[in-house]
């Protein structure tokens, strides 16, 4: 990136309990969320699922992100993959504009690459290597529904934008188009309330806090019939906590918490690092 650019990178860990469902011990000897590694990390009912390091930069005009890690899923059964996300594109006044975005990973069965291209607005190509014949019983994705989407990565990072004061609930009046290579889905925000941070929190994050009710409204390329799909349609107890970064008009995620069939999946920021480039901290 340019010389006027601002670079930020997020690191959570694991806390010590997940919510309501939480397990009253974590397990011992687990590679637990160190923190003193830029680590996002999730957990599900006291269980480590994962560490994530999420990194972005951006200019005025154009963005580049990157994630990497080690996670556990939940399909039925825990299991263990690694993997890397990418994602780059331009910003304008409205929303951002992905160009590309890749994700790869790897388990003990199997290895899958995905690349995903932007054009005029609208996901232009989608590559899967190696490829899989969708489900019959998938709904498919028309070319109607990828007009004006955005990547996993650039929705969850780059797509909540407000130069409304910290907690504001406005920041939550929005729904975001994402499609992730198979599935076409709405985010949908809506407010719900506001809290104030902890002693805990990362230190520069103002201690007012937007707290959003998360809408998952599935499109495309799902099974209607699907029990997860089921479920996340008929909750409305997802909620993000949204925090600004400081120095800029983003809003990321401070806490994310999901209602599961095991207990409460949360994911916690545990710190927040700023860089601005050297012409833009000159600038009077």
């Amino acid at each position: 990136m340019s010389d006027g650019s601002e670079a930020y990178r997020l690191h959570n860990r694991l806390p010590g309990a997940c919510g309501p469902g939480a397990l009253s011990k974590r397990r011992r000897g687990g590679a637990g969320c160190r923190p003193d590694r830029r680590d996002l990390c999730a957990g599900l009912a006291g269980i480590n699922l994962g560490e994530f390091t999420v990194t972005a930069a951006y200019s005025a005009s154009a963005y580049e992100m990157a994630a990497d890690g080690r996670f556990s899923l939940l399909a039925g059964l825990l299991y263990k993959a690694t993997g890397k996300t990418t994602s780059n594109g331009r910003l304008t006044e409205e929303s951002p504009q992905p160009a590309r975005y890749t994700l790869s990973y790897e388990d003990s069965k199997k290895s899958q690459q995905l690349r995903m291209s932007f054009a005029g607005g609208a996901v232009s190509d989608v590559k899967i290597v190696p490829h899989k014949k969708p489900n019959p019983r998938d709904l498919p994705v028309t070319a109607e529904q990828l007009k004006g989407v955005l990547d996993p990565l650039t929705a969850a990072f780059l797509s909540v934008r407000s130069d409304a004061p910290p907690g504001d609930l406005k920041v939550c009046g929005q729904t975001i188009k994402v499609f992730d290579g198979r599935q076409r889905f709405n985010i949908a925000l809506t407010p719900k309330r506001t809290e104030t941070l902890g002693r805990g929190a990362p230190k520069g994050l103002s201690a007012r806090v937007a707290v959003c009710r998360v809408r998952y409204e599935p499109i495309g390329g799902y099974r209607p019939d699907h029990p997860g799909v089921q479920f996340m349609q008929k909750t409305d107890e997802v909620e993000a906590w949204l925090v600004s970064v400081p120095g800029t008009e983003f809003y990321v995620p401070y806490k994310v918490l999901v209602p599961t069939a095991w207990g409460t999946g949360t994911v916690t920021l545990t710190d927040m690092k700023v860089a601005v480039g050297a012409q833009r901290a000159a600038a009077p």
